[in-house]
């Protein structure tokens, strides 16, 4: 039986235009989504939108919309951006979607049962950005530390989770599941805070009315984050996935992931997931990612600038996501990469080897180059998240390549039993790079006529047919016409403005 491979990411606020920021993270999943399929796992990746809520019901209300329809026009745009990306998700799911809500309320209820819901008074400091409650000493200088704005003082009636009961439980989890919070920085921040101090956490809203309806008292609506991380059980019912194996998130939501999240399961009964990997904040050309940058930011105007797969591949291996950091999206360097590594040593590759092989054909020949591939290296360095490793392994093997072309001069001698190693070792590296930048590699496969299934096939030998020389997959990008490409009247100036 295969086995199974569970992923999700947080799912996104619609306050807001969808931006590179939460392209980063889609990225990370649907690479791993993909890698687990091409080593033939059964995979069910979860992303989605987080629709309820004060910040919503704000933002719906300044465009003068009912907050329903706000969100079926905001959400339709996180779709876009994720399509143009190349994400291939398995459910979109929407926290307004029913079942989810069907689902939310019959959790509570479960929580209720095992006697972890009592009413109280909350009196404290809420920032609406996160949707969150801070205290005095988590504020800088007066502001939420995340959003630099002001806080809300709050005093309602409301129903508590009793939080504090799962400390102990939860810090044994921790103990035992030395991988269940990623990075190892991350997990210590986390743990020494749940050390520190664990408070019930208030679960439920009166002064607000978009939200799903608290099934113990119709007068209150559930708070957004205790329903919204909901979303991972709810996206997965009746199908056979749960617990997940990764949630990727950023960190901003470790707390509610990492604490709050495994502490309703343990009340509700369920079995805890495997991994919640906290990653860093990405910033724009150097600075912090914020309306301000307008639709410089846009993953699809980003993709109509340098093309889906460009935009994968620097996010990918610029950035050591593995260590959790905060990362740039530089395009000065996006482009040194797309023409230094994309175009000049694969797209070279690809392009020589091609013209060759359909000048001269292919004779089978045992592929001496596979043995300067380091599969195994690749496999582990993608199983503990290093994706800018695992590429650097790949191209340092269409390094080799393109070395083998230049030492066998096939173009002199035409050598079909070269050219055949040469032609089986870009099937290769078409099967490993589909994960990074999956239109590139259907390109390569398509070109030497085989699709791509399974890691397996690197071991299968190369079936000899007639190839054609393959189009161009890198259009070498001059670095002002990069930066000013795809942009709109007022966006270039915007752009210039904000350090482009």
């Amino acid at each position: 039986m295969a086995k199974k491979f569970y992923i999700t990411t947080a799912i996104d606020y619609v306050n807001d235009e969808p931006h590179i920021g939460h392209a980063y993270q889609k990225i990370i999943a649907d690479v791993l989504a993909r890698w687990h399929r091409i080593i033939d796992d059964k995979v069910f990746f979860l992303t989605g939108t987080d629709e309820h809520g004060q910040k919503i019901a704000r933002s719906a209300s300044e465009k003068e919309k009912e907050p329903k329809e706000f969100c079926d026009v905001m959400s339709k745009k996180f779709k876009e951006a994720w399509k143009a990306l190349n994400i291939e998700y398995d459910k979109f799911i929407r926290t307004t979607d029913s079942d989810h809500e069907k689902f939310a309320q019959e959790f509570i209820k479960k929580v209720d049962k095992k006697g972890d819901i009592y009413k109280g008074k909350y009196e404290g400091l809420y920032c609406v950005s996160c949707e969150a409650f801070y205290t005095e000493k988590d504020l800088v200088d007066g502001k939420c530390p995340i959003h630099k704005k002001p806080v809300e003082e709050v005093s309602e009636e409301t129903y508590f989770f009793k939080l504090s009961k799962y400390k102990e439980k939860l810090l044994e989890h921790y103990k035992k599941n030395p991988i269940f919070i990623l990075p190892e920085s991350r997990r210590n921040e986390i743990i020494n805070r749940v050390k520190e101090e664990l408070k019930d956490l208030s679960i439920t809203r009166t002064t607000l009315k978009w939200g799903i309806s608290f099934p113990l008292d119709k007068k209150h609506v559930i708070y957004v984050w205790f329903e919204a991380l909901l979303n991972y059980l709810s996206g997965v019912q009746g199908k056979d996935f749960w617990p997940a194996d990764v949630h990727v998130l950023g960190k901003d939501n470790g707390w509610f992931h990492a604490v709050i999240w495994p502490a309703m399961l343990l009340s509700a009964g369920y079995e805890l997931p495997k991994t919640v990997f906290v990653h860093g904040f990405l910033t724009f050309n150097g600075e912090k990612i914020s309306k301000s940058l307008g639709n410089v930011i846009s993953p699809k105007v980003l993709v109509k600038k340098y093309g889906a797969d460009s935009v994968r591949y620097f996010c990918l291996r610029q950035i050591p996501f593995a260590e959790g950091r905060d990362g740039d999206f530089n395009e000065k360097a996006l482009i040194e990469r797309h023409n230094n590594e994309l175009a000049d040593k694969l797209g070279n590759l690809i392009s020589r080897v091609s013209a060759l092989t359909e000048k001269y054909g292919l004779e089978k020949e045992e592929n001496k180059l596979l043995k300067d591939l380091k599969l195994l290296e690749i496999e582990k360095y993608v199983e503990n998240f290093e994706f800018d490793k695992a590429l650097n392994e790949i191209f340092s093997f269409i390094d080799k390549c393109n070395a083998y072309v230049q030492k066998k001069q096939p173009w002199k001698t035409g050598d079909k039993k070269v050219l055949y190693e040469l032609v089986d070792s870009i099937k290769a590296i078409a099967i490993l790079l589909w994960p990074f930048i999956p239109e590139t590699s259907e390109k390569i496969s398509k070109t030497l006529g085989f699709e791509i299934k399974s890691l397996g096939q690197i071991k299968e030998s190369l079936e000899v047919k007639k190839i054609k020389k393959s189009e161009i997959l890198f259009k070498k990008i001059g670095l002002e016409d990069g930066l000013k490409k795809g942009l709109k009247r007022g966006e270039l100036k915007k752009g210039l403005r904000n350090g482009l």
